[in-house]
């Protein structure tokens, strides 16, 4: 990303995307963070994040892997508030390896900039398919059941105290039922890890709103809700 771009303020973000800057809200200055020694915890962690990517590239539990170039594990902050779960990797994150890549996730770092976020930093993204269909096409519930047990695994290291679910096949992946998106958004939903419940927000994937443009208002209403229900 140019200085440039990093340079644009919440209401021109807002405005390149679409969006009416009237739904802008004041985004609190995260505290600064102390630089700590990384504690046995945290090493024994990296050495699970390790072994389950490994997992997810040597994965064959269903056909898709015959036709990948790669499975697409996640990318991003282990330790990060939000988790943004897709559908699955298309033609161009099969090719670079991660989540999100192309004018879907350019999109997507648009929208998260818009809320002072950003990828790498307290975001972690994932999809609920590891590797691509062919031709780019939406993954089979077989298939996201195929691969469940690698997001619940994402779900549990991670920790996170929001999931936003975009799309259809992502929201079935964290809520374990078939719905419409229509009948999803606007609703707090939540995915029960251990003694505490996960807000979900379900939205549109940034791949359909880039289809649909003037569906990117209610895509920021779902991001402010999805904030909201962390701030809780």
């Amino acid at each position: 990303m140019s200085a440039v771009r990093r340079e644009l303020t919440q209401t021109q973000w807002l405005e390149a995307l679409g969006v009416d800057p009237f739904w802008i809200v004041d985004t609190p200055q995260p505290a600064q963070e102390l630089a700590l020694q990384p504690s046995i915890a945290v090493v024994e962690k990296t050495a699970d994040w390790t072994s389950l990517d490994r997992n997810i590239r040597s994965c064959k539990n269903c056909t898709l892997s015959r036709s990948r170039k790669q499975a697409v594990p996640g990318s991003g902050d282990h330790q990060a508030d939000w988790l943004l779960i897709g559908e699955a990797p298309g033609a161009e994150e099969d090719m670079a390896g991660l989540p999100f890549a192309g004018q879907s996730g350019k999109l997507l770092d648009a929208m998260l900039a818009a809320l002072g976020l950003k990828r790498d930093k307290g975001v972690y993204l994932t999809n609920a398919v590891k590797c691509r269909p062919e031709d780019n096409r939406t993954p089979e519930a077989a298939e996201i059941d195929a691969c469940n047990g690698f997001l619940s695994q994402q779900i549990e290291q991670i920790q996170p105290k929001v999931i936003l679910a975009l799309g259809r096949p992502a929201a079935y992946a964290v809520l374990g039922h078939e719905a419409s998106i229509q009948s999803m958004r606007g609703t707090v939903h939540y995915r029960q890890l251990g003694d505490r419940k996960i807000p979900v927000v379900v939205s549109y994937h940034p791949a359909y709103l880039l289809r649909e443009p003037a569906e990117k208002w209610k895509a920021w209403q779902d991001l402010l809700l999805a904030r909201q229900s962390l701030e809780v």
